[in-house]
């Protein structure tokens, strides 16, 4: 849809360093489609629906036709080195604000990297797991790591533009500081060092606390109805959640999206099916990319054809006019991410 404004990505890991041969491209392309293992013999992971959108979208970025073959791909990516196409592809991208989920693994992009690399805005969303095992690396008691908790979580609040958290139940109670205390014993004693948090007594008290900053918090629910209670809870304190839901969720997200609030949802790889079942400006748009820079290329252009393709039906059938059309691409694409995450009030 030419002439819309850039899109807003609300939920990204960012991109690899480094060159890829193709043994290691097709590495990150499995993960991104969702694969474990090798692709059956015979074939690769560009035989897939982001393979193909990756030979459709990202070749002409670097010079080259679309569907061109993937060794021929590779080897014009590996000519122009990865930092170049690497900028090349995010720049190609059309999307001018990120959201970078903190902590990623080593090797991905910073938020300020990705902005320099995509010439573009970058915030950073910290991620309530990893800020407590940071804590818990520089621990000796359980005080001592529930007090550092708090101050990391608020000296957090002051640069991030929203929490996250991997919680997969939440009721609509803050654990008790004996629960809590009780829960970081366990953790600590048992814990080996970078042991990842795995007590849903510390992970609630973590989201609770996060919610009391104002800001925004991401939730990744594989499926959400374990957290219908929080969500009920919640209504009214003053932040905003997002649903970041695993498939089949998208459609359930959704409508905890109309039902509540102070609560939004991915619009999903498939926005016809979230469209319907939300008011429009509960719904956002993101790439989910981690590694590959050609993810944020396909993420912003399925989307758009997504979206595209769904208001060109509504026009056709008298449901929106043309200009209808093209706000509510550039609201999901866009604008309720600019209000949900205060991004206007955090450039200025």
């Amino acid at each position: 849809m030419d002439g819309l404004p850039p899109l807003i990505d609300q939920h990204s890991h960012g991109a690899l360093h480094g060159e890829l041969g193709l043994g290691s491209f097709e590495t990150h392309l499995a993960a991104a489609v969702g694969a474990h293992g090798p692709a059956p013999a015979g074939t690769s992971y560009f035989d897939s629906w982001t393979g193909l959108a990756v030979r459709r979208w990202c070749p002409p970025l670097l010079g080259l036709e679309p569907h061109c073959p993937p060794a021929r791909y590779l080897a014009r990516r590996r000519e122009v080195g990865a930092f170049l196409a690497g900028r090349m592809l995010l720049r190609g991208a059309g999307i001018d604000t990120f959201l970078l989920e903190a902590g990623a693994p080593s090797g991905l992009t910073s938020a300020a990297e990705l902005a320099a690399a995509a010439e573009a805005r970058a915030h950073e969303v910290v991620r309530l797991e990893s800020l407590a095992e940071q804590v818990a690396d520089t621990s000796g008691s359980v005080d001592s790591f529930i007090g550092y908790t708090a101050e990391a979580l608020y000296a957090a609040a002051q640069h991030a533009t929203a929490f996250a958290s991997g919680a997969t139940y939440c009721d609509g109670h803050a654990p008790e500081a004996g629960e809590v205390r009780r829960a970081a014993d366990r953790w600590l004693r048992g814990r080996r060092p970078g042991g990842r948090l795995g007590e849903p007594a510390l992970v609630r008290h973590l989201l609770w606390s996060a919610m009391a900053t104002g800001l925004p918090v991401q939730l990744h629910c594989p499926d959400p109805r374990p957290l219908a209670g929080f969500l009920r809870a919640t209504t009214g304190i003053g932040a905003d959640v997002v649903l970041l839901p695993g498939a089949p969720h998208h459609r359930r997200t959704a409508q905890l999206a109309a039902v509540h609030a102070h609560v939004y949802a991915d619009a999903g790889p498939s926005p016809e099916e979230t469209l319907g079942q939300a008011p429009f400006g509960k719904l956002l748009f993101s790439s989910g990319a981690r590694g590959l820079p050609e993810l944020y290329v396909t993420g912003a252009r399925l989307f758009l054809r997504a979206m595209e393709r769904v208001v060109a039906e509504w026009t056709e059938e008298g449901m929106c006019g043309p200009e209808d059309g093209r706000r509510i691409t550039e609201m999901v694409g866009a604008g309720t991410a600019r209000r949900v995450y205060r991004l206007d009030a955090a450039a200025g």
